[in-house]
């Protein structure tokens, strides 16, 4: 029997719109465990996730058979709609996101990278890490698109 098999890991990364700070840290883990539930709807595995008052990083594993900006955009909305009942103040995320690819090597790392945003916030802005990922990532930018 034919059989179609795939490996894939995505980093995905956005922020709230124009990076206020609308993630309360009480409930962030209600926040991760429901987009979680999102991705599994999606045949997707969420290996981890944290986030900042103003963006959030996910590691998951991609489903071979939804592609990633399915995923992206179904996070996006269901969880906005989630924080929107949660908060009253809520605004909304960014139009946009990142995605990076991450090598089952290096799985580990990028888990660790995630897992400590907050240190990783006391020494740089959300906006100069994502410059950052995307350079490391080689991925051409205009920064009047990058930030809505």
């Amino acid at each position: 029997m034919p059989q179609s098999l795939s490996s894939v890991y995505v980093h995905l990364v956005f922020s709230t719109k124009e990076r206020r700070s609308l993630i309360p840290e009480e409930s962030k883990e209600e926040l991760h465990a429901y987009i979680a539930k999102i991705l599994s709807s999606h045949s997707c595995h969420a290996i981890v996730m944290n986030s900042m008052p103003d963006h959030i990083h996910i590691l998951y594993n991609l489903s071979r058979s939804t592609p990633m900006a399915k995923v992206a955009q179904e996070v996006k909305s269901a969880s906005s709609r989630w924080l929107k009942n949660q908060e009253g103040a809520w605004h909304g995320w960014q139009s946009g996101y990142g995605a990076f690819s991450v090598s089952e090597s290096l799985l580990g790392q990028v888990s660790n990278y995630i897992n400590n945003q907050e240190e990783h916030h006391k020494k740089i802005s959300f906006q100069d890490e994502f410059r950052t990922l995307l350079r490391k990532h080689r991925i051409d930018f205009d920064e009047s698109y990058v930030w809505d």
